[in-house]
């Protein structure tokens, strides 16, 4: 049997149930012991164990013996129920599962549940500012000789799609405050003449209102971020908490623990200080878009 990979929502709903569980000091076997007193034959241990961590689905009436289990209140029942009927719902990505992997899609995922997105490039530019040129050659590149040229051209469409996010997306668009580390816009990627028209493109995006950039320059020196780039996502409901991305070559790191999230909130804080103001940062931009 294939793994059964969550949605993003399940894994809001498997949280906010865990949280909701701890917050009324219950343990798994007494949540379960009166269910089962209260006539649900249906639980175990193990299965409520396997909601928690979104490893099983939920229905809607099982949503509504923990909530009354809980004490929960009217309006966060509905809510949770709501969360629960379109749990399954899967997105756009799904028609691509045959070329993204499932991290990559795990986090496209995140990303189009997202309300804000601030993140620190260090080698690339984040995928949702690049031009399709520029994604096409970091793609081709980053796939080496394993894949033919149809397959990087269906990742550079999943990289725009993406996309739209920034401006076709109800109730809001999605927010972006990107750090450019200098090296990023100094490395030329796809000839100059790509290079210039990417530039061109940063300064077309920055005047959108949901649309931050600035440039971390050399002179900065040692920055808070020596690792290298990161995202950080934070979400529209209030219960469901912000996560850290970290792309790796084979593999890829979601960090999730607050106290670790906590950190690189402070870390992307010190970047921004250190970084130009958005005013020099496109200044800059624009004096490279003028020598390429």
């Amino acid at each position: 049997m294939p793994e059964r990979r969550p949605t993003i929502r399940e894994r809001k709903l498997a949280a906010e149930l865990r949280r909701l569980r701890e917050r009324s000091t219950l343990r798994l076997d007494q949540v379960v012991a009166e269910l089962q007193a209260r006539g649900s034959g249906r639980w175990s241990t193990p299965k409520l164990s396997r909601v928690e961590t979104a490893a099983q689905g939920i229905k809607t009436t099982d949503v509504n013996q923990l909530c009354d289990i809980y004490d929960v209140t009217p309006e966060r029942r509905e809510a949770l129920l709501a969360l629960t009927r379109s749990a399954r719902q899967r997105g756009w990505w799904d028609a691509y599962a045959d070329t993204i992997h499932t991290d990559y899609a795990a986090y496209i995922e995140l990303e189009a549940e997202a309300k804000s997105l601030r993140c620190y490039d260090a080698l690339v530019l984040n995928g949702l500012l690049q031009t399709n040129e520029y994604a096409y050659e970091v793609i081709r590149v980053g796939l080496m000789q394993f894949a033919p040229p149809s397959e990087v051209d269906r990742r550079v469409e999943v990289r725009t799609t993406r996309q739209a996010l920034l401006h076709d997306r109800e109730p809001a668009p999605l927010r972006i405050w990107s750090i450019i580390d200098e090296a990023v816009l100094r490395r030329i990627i796809g000839g100059p003449a790509v290079m210039n028209r990417q530039y061109h493109h940063l300064l077309n995006l920055a005047e959108h209102p949901n649309v931050m950039l600035q440039v971390l320059p050399f002179a900065a020196g040692a920055h808070a971020a020596p690792t290298g780039t990161f995202a950080y996502m934070d979400f529209p409901e209030r219960h469901t908490p912000d996560v850290v991305y970290l792309d790796g070559l084979t593999s890829a790191l979601y960090i999730e623990d607050d106290t670790q999230v906590h950190t690189y909130c402070l870390a992307f804080n010190q970047l921004a200080m250190t970084a130009l103001g958005a005013d020099e940062s496109l200044d800059m931009i624009s004096k490279l878009a003028k020598s390429a």
